[in-house]
């Protein structure tokens, strides 16, 4: 209510001051608000994401590639850990060991990669929103159906980052980046055969 009552009362006195003839009158406003969000929505993640895309959207494509990279590499340590963790079967939890090792070795060799690449690129990890809800299935499923939910996970998750390095290695226009990803596909592939036959 308070403030409806200052932008009245402004409102008021510039309707004063427009009648008072020939005068001319200036005035200043300084405005506060400090809502808490009261009977409006306040910023979500969601929003933050998006503003997170729209700068990801000006990104070269060696960028982007690094970024996805990062962000794969890290979705994969979190979920071995987990896997490691909350696996009933001794193969999921050898695999989510095997993912922790690998990806996190994966993560130094693109980081090294992208260092020499001129300019240089720093590879940003934030996770998508597809991988923080596949991390937060995995959290709350328990016994055989997290060993499901974490095969089923890591299977479209290998394939797509498949895709991903095949792609850069095919057509990338960034040398460094280019040689990871050749490097990459044969390792992913790997994954990916062994998780198949898990």
């Amino acid at each position: 209510m308070k403030k409806l009552h200052l932008v009245l009362g402004f409102t008021s006195a510039l309707a004063l001051s427009a009648c008072g003839g020939s005068e001319t009158t200036t005035t200043t406003t300084n405005t506060v608000v400090t809502d808490n969000y009261t009977g409006m929505d306040a910023p979500t993640d969601a929003n933050m994401a998006d503003n997170a895309l729209m700068t990801d959207a000006a990104a070269t494509p060696g960028q982007t590639f690094a970024n996805e990279v990062g962000a794969s590499n890290h979705y994969e340590v979190e979920a071995g850990k987990l896997a490691q963790e909350k696996a009933q079967e001794q193969k999921f939890k050898d695999f989510g060991k095997m993912m922790v090792e690998q990806h996190n070795a994966s993560t130094e060799k693109l980081k090294a990669a992208a260092a020499k690449a001129s300019p240089a690129i720093a590879p940003n990890p934030a996770l998508t929103a597809e991988q923080e809800t596949n991390l937060a299935a995995l959290r709350s499923a328990e016994g055989a159906a997290f060993d499901a939910l974490y095969k089923t996970q890591q299977v479209a998750a290998h394939e797509k980052a498949l895709t991903t390095v095949k792609a850069y290695a095919a057509s990338g226009e960034v040398a460094e980046l280019k040689t990871f990803a050749g490097d990459a596909v044969k390792v992913v592939e790997a994954h990916l055969a062994k998780i198949k036959g898990l």
